[in-house]
């Protein structure tokens, strides 16, 4: 049924939020278990779980990468990460700073400078990490409002970053605001929300939560005892879950100010992580992590509401990628992508309307990180790993422990070849990098 049909009477606004290393398993809604993990409480996601059930969930929504900025770029531009010098590297990297090959191009247009020339307000409240000043920046892509963080990884209370560099701005200002970063972010979100309410908005909410380090509001004091994060090891199972707590709280707040302003029915609100969870998250019945082609690294959680257009309580089974967030908005406000740069991904607008009307898909990954590649078609996934080959069959093996290579010679070779064709289509930057901190399960943890 079309929007208009069922009577939305604007263009919608947008609210973008996105979680940082935030697992499958780690919301109510997708199965999470906090209370095994020692967290007070049933779910850390009452607000999210509630907005599961008034709009719409997807069971196979993908990050475009198993780490934070190339699925940043993904998310901007509507395309392949790996068509940009940015995307390639894995992630871009606090000491970058001033590179000025490193990030997000200005010429480049994004969902943020689109909804912009289409007279949609723009802003992003959170994490950037697509590249620093003077080169790159929020506002050089779109948005003409900021207020979070430009690097990685941040203290949630002295706002340093991995390298101990103050790193809260408003605008191109630095900012020094006391408090959780998490509340801050949550109340400039809120903020705006009330500035813009009479005109039409594009709102990106990127919390920096649930990603290390692993700091709930209660542990200010030591915060302010370490002189960087490289120096913070702490963190617990039930301190993450009390942060995905504070984020879900900060979303609630978000809703609420969108239900005060009475423009909750016409916003499209849409919730997902950038990549797989990390060292306290959980995956179940996923294997693998963040850095990883395995299901737990790159499937994320995907919640959708907009009540002039979709129906509550729907689950879908969309093959979906990050990008393609870029021409669903995109159609829903009735703008155009730039002609010169066709777009990778494809809307997702058919399934808000409808969940059952799914359209096959084919999604590619490729990392440098222990030379990943994979393919999803349909149930099945090629997965290459350091030379080591698998065909997966992920509706009867979703932790993908049975490799069917040999007993599906046709299919897996078919596959590979498809991949072959895809990978040649994209440019190749020998010098790309990738983040490795002392062998570790959290390999790009100060970094990404």
């Amino acid at each position: 049924m079309a929007a208009r049909e069922r009577g939305v009477a604007r263009r919608p606004n947008v609210v973008f939020i996105l979680a940082d290393d935030l697992g499958w398993a780690d919301l109510g809604c997708y199965g999470a278990r906090p209370r095994a993990a020692g967290a007070r409480f049933a779910t850390p996601s009452p607000v999210l779980d509630r907005m599961a059930r008034e709009g719409l969930r997807f069971t196979q929504g993908y990050a475009n990468s198993s780490v934070c900025s190339p699925t940043r770029i993904a998310l901007m531009t509507g395309r392949w990460q790996h068509r940009l010098r940015g995307g390639a590297d894995e992630p871009i990297r606090t000491r970058e700073r001033g590179n000025p090959a490193l990030g997000l191009p200005p010429e480049h247009p994004t969902l943020a400078s689109l909804l912009r020339d289409a007279g949609y307000a723009t802003a992003l409240v959170g994490k950037w990490h697509l590249g620093f000043p003077p080169h790159f920046h929020p506002l050089k892509s779109g948005y003409q409002a900021f207020f979070g963080s430009l690097s990685g990884a941040v203290d949630y209370f002295t706002h340093k970053d991995s390298a101990g560099v103050h790193d809260l701005w408003e605008g191109e200002r630095e900012a020094h605001v006391r408090g959780y970063l998490t509340d801050l972010i949550s109340a400039r979100a809120v903020r705006f929300i009330r500035a813009h309410r009479r005109e039409p908005f594009f709102l990106s909410v990127h919390y920096t939560a649930p990603h290390w380090p692993w700091e709930t509001r209660r542990d200010w004091a030591e915060a302010e005892r370490i002189a960087s994060l490289y120096h913070f090891d702490g963190g617990s199972a039930a301190a993450y879950y009390t942060m995905i707590r504070h984020m879900d709280e900060g979303i609630g707040r978000i809703l609420a100010a969108l239900d005060s302003a009475g423009i909750a029915r016409d916003t499209l609100v849409v919730f997902t992580s950038d990549n797989g969870g990390e060292r306290y998250s959980d995956t179940w019945p996923l294997v693998g992590k963040k850095m990883d082609l395995l299901e737990g690294g790159i499937r994320v959680p995907y919640l959708v509401r907009w009540p002039a257009v979709i129906r509550a309580g729907g689950i879908t089974a969309q093959l979906a990628i990050t990008m393609d967030w870029v021409p669903t908005i995109l159609e829903a406000a009735g703008v155009a992508p730039h002609p010169d740069y066709p777009l990778d991904g494809q809307s997702l607008l058919r399934v808000l309307r409808n969940p059952e009307r799914t359209f096959p898909r084919e999604l590619f990954w490729k990392m440098r990180y222990r030379e990943q590649r994979a393919m999803r078609a349909g149930r099945w996934k090629y997965l290459s790993i350091e030379g080591d080959e698998f065909l997966f069959d992920l509706a009867r093996d979703p932790r993908e422990r049975a490799n069917l290579a040999r007993r599906e010679p046709s299919r897996f070779e078919a596959m590979r070849a498809r991949y072959a064709d895809w990978e040649r289509s994209l440019p190749e930057y020998p010098d790309a990098t990738f983040t490795v901190i002392g062998g570790k399960s959290d390999l790009a943890r100060p970094a990404g």
